[in-house]
């Protein structure tokens, strides 16, 4: 039979046990790859030439969402336009967790103090992706992919992106037809990138995480990531 005594001292280490867990909380960032092989974005480009307007220096005009919008013919399309004509992905991946990198936890405490830095916002963040499979470590500070257009590539924000909804702060960047045509093993979030290559860069500045997982290889079409960050 237990003394009352050692009853009450289960119960308070049980109670302090349950705000051990309350203060800590939860962070995750989790993944969504969603995949438009290269022959739906040729009939989308296709639809766009014939309800459109095709333009003498190679660009097209299309009204969406009553916006005109101008994008080259050859330079593949955003998930904007697939999602517009109803155009679902060919496949979508869910990735779930991540490992935060220590200069993106200092960028993201330097900003909750107002201590300086460049925020991770639309005109500043950058999905990077990668070839290489080396796994990730808190210490590093990019992608581990060769600093050439052929195994890395950083990619800016789509329009309006990064999103918060409640809790949830949504990182979202396409990659279309001619870029980051290789094996996709690693990714991170940026906050500012250097060295232009294309409509991309080769380096990030100060990298929030690195995620390493084979996501396949990209030959064309259009790839979409989304990252997506829950604070709880």
């Amino acid at each position: 039979m237990k003394s009352r005594e050692g009853s009450r001292s289960q119960e308070g280490a049980g109670a302090a046990a349950l705000l051990e867990v309350a203060e800590k909380g939860g962070w995750h960032l989790d993944w969504t790859l969603e995949k438009w092989e290269q022959d739906r974005v040729d009939h989308i480009l296709n639809k766009m030439d014939r309800s459109g307007m095709l333009l003498a220096d190679g660009m097209v005009a299309h009204n969406i969402g009553g916006k005109t919008i101008y994008r080259p013919r050859t330079d593949g399309l955003p998930s904007e336009f697939m999602r517009e004509f109803g155009v679902d992905p060919d496949e979508i991946t869910i990735i779930e967790g991540n490992l935060l990198l220590n200069e993106g936890i200092q960028r993201l405490l330097d900003l909750t103090i107002a201590a300086g830095g460049t925020a991770f916002n639309n005109a500043n963040a950058f999905i990077g992706v990668g070839d290489t499979a080396t796994a990730e470590a808190a210490t590093q500070t990019e992608l581990l992919a060769t600093q050439n257009a052929a195994n890395r590539f950083y990619k800016g924000m789509n329009a309006t992106y990064p999103i918060r909804t409640a809790q949830s702060v949504d990182w979202r960047s396409d990659f279309t037809t001619t870029e980051a045509n290789f094996v996709w093993n690693e990714w991170t979030i940026a906050a500012g990138a250097t060295t232009a290559s294309g409509s991309g860069f080769l380096v990030g500045t100060i990298n929030l995480n690195r995620k390493v997982q084979s996501l396949g290889t990209k030959t064309t079409g259009t790839w979409t990531l989304t990252g997506t960050v829950t604070i709880s």
